[in-house]
């Protein structure tokens, strides 16, 4: 190969991890935003004289309409073709819902905006994954979109750390969402930089293309009765952290900081998982949903140390949703159909954590801890023998 030819081959895929890259900024910054506001939400509600009933109808509703309104969503950036304008929009209605929560003085006002910021979630989220998918065929979908999880989750464990330093100086609750408008800002100024250096990126895609590829394919339906199983298995951290407070397996400082365990476990493992779903496929999916579902009984049932333990596998699993479940999904569904794919995943995704959440605190309440744990690893377990057969398949 001559030097011309390896540098026309090289370009195409450092503009594809610029692209990557960006978009990873991007969604640094608007973690930071959005992640830091609602480690407050709850409290700023009750501030503003909201009831607890009225704090859990919130946050319940406005993440179910946040991932049902993703399908809509992908099915139309699919339709239109017009991913940026979508995701744009998406994003600006997302974060600045954010900052403007420092306006509010009644509760009413500021469960408008929370419940904004979940939608424009749902607008952006399956029209920029589809555009990531582009580019992740360059350097391997599940290294592109793990690179992207652990961006992001940097912004997470950020954002509410900001907050708790602006809350721990003295300031109250306005200045803390006053200040994320910087955050804000800056994920909006890069998102737009990418849009101008990226007008196209389904042309970074290097995926061919079926020429009878119309829809969906079968295949990725079976994938769905496993994300399903995946989804409504996994415990939501509100209930694990109720737990520990309510069991006193681990003193209420420590809970929060068991959170950032998992965060942090979170990126390393979508970059580690990423790559492997890039040499072994969906066995990287396997083995994280075992370890996840070996995680239940720790968080559930142990002291401090196999809590923390237990948290850190809660997190690898978690990494592997936002990783390999969505690399594997780019890797099913055609070029054109890719934000229907997401937006359909999301919406299966959503309503089966829904459900399973609803189940397991119902056990929690009605029976013990030792039956959600075992709800929680079964209802993951079972999604192995999906995921094998679609391995078989393959």
């Amino acid at each position: 190969m001559s030097i011309r030819s390896r540098r026309a081959a090289v370009l195409p895929r450092r503009n594809a991890l610029r692209f990557i890259v960006l978009l990873g900024l991007v969604s640094l910054f608007a973690d930071m935003t959005y992640e830091g506001a609602r480690s407050i939400t709850g409290p700023y509600l009750a501030f503003l004289g909201a009831s607890a009933t009225v704090v859990g109808l919130v946050a319940g509703a406005g993440e179910l309409m946040g991932y049902a309104l993703r399908l809509a969503s992908g099915y139309l950036s699919d339709r239109t073709g017009r991913y940026w304008p979508i995701t744009i929009f998406g994003y600006a209605l997302n974060l600045l819902a954010v900052p403007a929560l420092a306006l509010t003085g009644r509760w009413e006002l500021a469960v408008i905006l929370i419940v904004a910021e979940r939608v424009g979630k749902a607008i952006r989220s399956p029209a920029r994954d589809a555009m990531l998918s582009h580019a992740s065929s360059q350097t391997g979908l599940g290294w592109g979109f793990g690179l992207h999880e652990a961006m992001d989750q940097v912004g997470a464990i950020a954002g509410p750390l900001i907050l708790s330093a602006v809350l721990a100086y003295g300031h109250g609750y306005r200045e803390a969402f006053g200040i994320l408008l910087v955050p804000a800002v800056l994920s909006m100024s890069v998102l737009l930089a990418a849009r101008y250096l990226f007008p196209r990126p389904q042309d970074l895609d290097l995926t061919p293309e079926p020429p009878e590829a119309k829809g969906l394919p079968p295949v990725f339906w079976v994938y769905m009765l496993a994300v399903a199983f995946v989804a409504a298995g996994y415990a939501d951290y509100a209930l694990i952290a109720f737990h520990f407070d309510k069991s006193g397996a681990a003193p209420t400082v420590w809970i929060p900081v068991l959170y950032a365990i998992a965060m942090a476990t979170d990126a390393v493992a979508a970059l580690a998982l990423g790559r492997a779903y890039d040499r072994v496929g969906l066995w990287a999916m396997v083995a994280a949903t075992v370890a996840s579902a070996a995680s239940a009984p720790l968080v559930f049932l142990g002291d401090l140390r196999l809590a923390a333990a237990g948290m850190a596998l809660w997190g690898l699993g978690m990494g592997a949703q936002e990783s390999v479940m969505r690399a594997a999904v780019a890797a099913m569904a055609p070029r054109e159909r890719r934000g229907t794919a997401f937006g359909t995943m999301n919406m299966i995704y959503g309503f089966a954590w829904f459900g399973g959440s609803a189940v397991l605190g119902i056990l929690y309440d009605q029976t013990s801890a030792l039956w959600v744990a075992v709800a929680s690893a079964a209802l993951q377990l079972a999604s192995i023998p999906v995921f094998i057969r679609l391995i078989k398949r393959a």
